[in-house]
């Protein structure tokens, strides 16, 4: 995956496309919520209440793009933060901690698309929340298009896209969170890229 950060260069255009969109999403979920209470002064131990307040938004997109509900993935990201309180003396340092919610997460977004899968029957989705449809809203058709394509991938090669091109990941750090190795997420994320082009282009030769 030579997104730009590593080498500068793309292996394919699906590659660039994937990374521009979820690239522009992040930026646009990087804003300050002004729902959220503004940052102590710093120079405190980090709490709980940093966490939330520092990863929240984009822990709730990156399920989202897992579960497509956004409804749904504010509960995975709360299942997260609980599990981090948890387990929270045990955390070395705020890496450490980010680190468990990511992986908690995409754990929390497996276990909703499994019951899916087993009750096989289709749940409608929720409306989307006002923060989440500004940030679609804000998306150009292009990049509508890509993330309509990766809501056709299965949950693994979606996982592996979004945690590299919307988190940023290494593929050591996509490797843990999804619980697989380096050389799957390369091999996952080449077939999965293969498949947005295709989707893509299907659609774009439909109109």
């Amino acid at each position: 995956m030579g997104a730009a950060g590593d080498t500068g260069g793309y292996d394919s255009p699906a590659e660039q496309t994937v990374d521009r969109t979820l690239s522009r999403l992040r930026r646009i979920d990087s804003r300050p919520d002004p729902a959220v209470e503004a940052p102590p002064p710093a120079g405190g131990p980090l709490t709980l209440a940093d966490l939330y307040r520092d990863h929240r938004m984009r822990l709730v997109r990156l399920a989202v793009l897992l579960v497509d509900e956004p409804a749904t993935a504010e509960d995975v990201v709360q299942e997260a933060f609980t599990g981090l309180h948890r387990h929270w003396t045990g955390l070395r340092d705020e890496a450490a901690a980010v680190g468990y919610l990511r992986t908690a997460v995409v754990n929390g977004s497996r276990s909703v698309l499994r019951r899916r899968r087993t009750a096989r029957e289709y749940v409608a989705p929720h409306q989307v929340n006002a923060r989440s449809a500004e940030s679609l809203a804000m998306l150009s058709a292009e990049h509508q298009a890509v993330v309509d394509a990766l809501g056709t991938l299965p949950p693994r090669q979606r996982e592996v896209l979004v945690l590299r091109y919307y988190g940023g990941l290494s593929e050591a750090e996509i490797a843990e969170a999804a619980g697989i190795t380096r050389g799957t997420v390369k091999s996952t994320a080449s077939r999965a890229l293969d498949t947005v082009a295709r989707v893509m282009a299907e659609r774009s030769g439909g109109r």
